[in-house]
């Protein structure tokens, strides 16, 4: 108690002292504009005058000098507003002086009115600048050797400097800013911060070993993705830790801070720009529908969430089995959006009775189906559990879509059911089989699947496990040298899920552009540089072989199916494939009763179903 009441007595003492010199500043202020006007020789009548208005004088100064935060900045941080606060202070502080002296009929002479306020702005905001530049030197003098990281930003703009100037005023980032980067000719050799602006992104790695830079922090938010992943690349290749301002969000708020700095993203570096979708286009037959998402808290199901709920549903409709995940979007749904119509419900898709019911009382419109069992080696151990789930999950909310005549589903299917080697791949191509038939059962629902790569940032995705044993000091585990993925970011996939799903007539595969595929040892190196090491002298890297039921490559498309366009040109249709669908419905009858008698002979079932299923040697 005695110590918060010492703090608020130096607080009001330091504030009080404030004012005192700024009243003996005022004084001053207008004796000396007379002295000056009188070359020394003040006329008594000036200083009669004076006297009588003195004090209403200061009064209304040190009001205005109040209303400008003179009192309330901290001064030892002052910057371009505390300066123009003290200006604008001062002026006004000047006009009202004007206004007293005229009123009261103790004019003076009117070059004095103007030596005042030049006089006036020198002292008060001469004395405050004075503390910040002593302040601010001596910390600087105080953590002169505490430094532990020279930093190199990359833009000189106002992001980049916000930055810099958080470094630099902070007692707790012992880093220093030893140079920028900036495209701009213009800026090439001029100083932000008493630091020197080396020259544009061709100069990084020269300045890195120049200025012996040790972090690279790209602040550069207005930037495009192809501007991005050169910049992000020319650092990988400096081998120095980089971190990266997110997005231009911060610039419009004007609200950019150090901690906003992320670590690069392997997104950042795939080899082309981010996948832009402009969903207001085709979000219509979202708005005012009843959606239901199965495996709604995985991590395709939540950005689904994510999209449709700022677009209007009528109701959302969460399902998912694992209620820790269908909390937390359940949470952040509530959060961004306390209006929804929001429904989370804990539920297998394998309990046909409970779909029945939750499509009986919800009575959907659309439904995103995207529960499924999709770790592949732990499947290739458990695979009567991967028919269970992928296949008769995708059965039970088929066979509700079509009794209940909904009007569209979207099955969230993977490029690994394209020629299978592992048992999630078979089971996933069996489900665009049922998707396909029941496409020809019904004329009332549009069932279709999607189908696209690997999901950055998925849950069990290689990016995360990478950054995890990078964390441990290494090694950083690759099956192959030669394996190779096409990868997508969360977001970007979702976008093309909704577009696929605007398309959607009933029936077709659409299958996603993803442009080139990435070598999973490239990924691994980027990673292991950008967080600051090199790659087999500071974290190693080992080869482990493929897993169970892993090939070195993915297919998108299978060689029966061919391509037709649609209006977006990374989104395109495959032709189905024909088959015999009485003949499919007994296959799926028969293979029920075998994954539930838990039966090792799942696989060989699995096969008579997908013939281009072949198991690999060892799974």
């Amino acid at each position: 108690m005695n110590k918060k009441y010492s703090r608020k007595r130096n607080f009001r003492f330091n504030k009080i002292g404030l004012m005192v010199l700024d009243a003996f500043f005022v004084i001053l202020s207008m004796l000396v504009s007379l002295l000056l006007r009188h070359n020394g020789l003040i006329n008594t009548v000036y200083l009669e005058r004076l006297a009588k208005v003195g004090i209403l004088i200061i009064i209304f100064d040190l009001a205005i000098f109040y209303y400008k935060s003179f009192y309330h900045s901290l001064w030892e941080y002052a910057s371009i507003q505390e300066l123009t606060n003290i200006v604008m202070g001062t002026f006004l502080a000047s006009v009202v002086n004007i206004v007293i002296f005229e009123l009261t009929l103790n004019s003076m002479p009117r070059s004095c009115y103007f030596i005042f306020f030049m006089l006036l702005t020198m002292l008060v905001g001469g004395y405050r600048f004075i503390y910040r530049y002593f302040v601010s030197d001596m910390r600087r003098k105080k953590s002169e050797n505490k430094f532990t990281s020279h930093v190199m930003i990359v833009g000189a703009g106002n992001a980049g400097e916000i930055i810099a100037r958080e470094i630099f005023a902070s007692k707790e980032i012992n880093k220093k800013v030893v140079c920028f980067i900036d495209d701009d000719p213009n800026k090439k050799g001029s100083f932000l911060h008493n630091v020197i602006i080396y020259g544009d992104r061709n100069s990084i790695k020269e300045a890195v070993d120049r200025f012996d830079v040790d972090e690279i922090y790209v602040a550069i938010p207005s930037a495009t993705g192809e501007q991005m992943i050169e910049i992000l690349n020319i650092c990988n290749e400096t081998k120095k830790h980089t971190e990266v301002l997110p997005g231009i969000f911060q610039l419009i708020n004007k609200d950019i801070k150090l901690s906003d700095l992320k670590e690069v993203e392997i997104e950042d570096l795939l080899e082309r720009s981010p996948i832009e979708v402009n969903l207001d286009e085709i979000m219509d037959y979202i708005n005012y529908k009843t959606v239901l998402i199965t495996g709604g808290g995985g991590s395709i199901g939540s950005e689904l969430c994510r999209q449709i709920a700022k677009n209007n549903p009528k109701k959302l409709i969460i399902l998912d089995i694992y209620e820790n995940n269908l909390y937390d979007i359940q949470i952040e749904l509530k959060r961004d959006y306390p209006y929804l119509d929001l429904h989370a419900l804990v539920a297998s898709v394998r309990d046909e009775g409970k779909i029945d019911k939750v499509f009986q009382q919800y009575k959907p419109d659309i439904v995103y189906h995207a529960a499924a069992h999709k770790h592949v080696p732990l499947m290739e151990d458990a695979p009567n559990e991967a028919v269970k789930n992928n296949v008769f999950g995708t059965y039970n909310v088929a066979e509700a879509c079509y009794k209940y005549e909904v009007e569209k589903m979207v099955l969230i299917s993977t490029d690994k059911a394209v020629n299978p080697t592992n048992i999630m791949g078979a089971t996933k191509r069996i489900c665009e089989m049922i998707i396909q038939a029941y496409a020809n059962k019904s004329t009332k629902t549009e069932f279709v699947a999607v189908r696209f790569g690997n999901v950055l940032g998925s849950s069990g995705s290689v990016v995360n496990l990478f950054k995890q044993q990078i964390a441990k000091g290494g090694p950083v585990t690759v099956t192959d040298p030669n394996i190779i993925r096409y990868f997508m970011t969360i977001p970007e996939a979702v976008s093309l899920v909704l577009q696929a799903g605007y398309y959607a007539k009933g029936g077709e595969i659409f299958i996603f552009d993803m442009g080139k595929p990435v070598k999973i040892l490239d990924m691994a190196k980027k990673l292991i540089r950008l967080s600051g090491y090199e790659p087999d002298r500071d974290i190693k890297i080992s080869f482990i072989g493929l897993r169970p039921g892993e090939k070195l490559y993915e297919e998108l498309l299978m060689d029966e199916e061919g391509l037709q366009e649609t209006p977006n040109h990374l989104i395109h249709i495959g032709k189905p494939i024909e088959m015999d669908y009485a003949r499919f419905f007994k296959q799926l009858v028969d293979l029920k009763e075998l994954a539930y008698e838990e039966t090792k002979s799942i696989k060989k079932a699995v096969q008579e179903i997908v013939p281009t299923y072949i198991e690999k040697e060892g799974s």
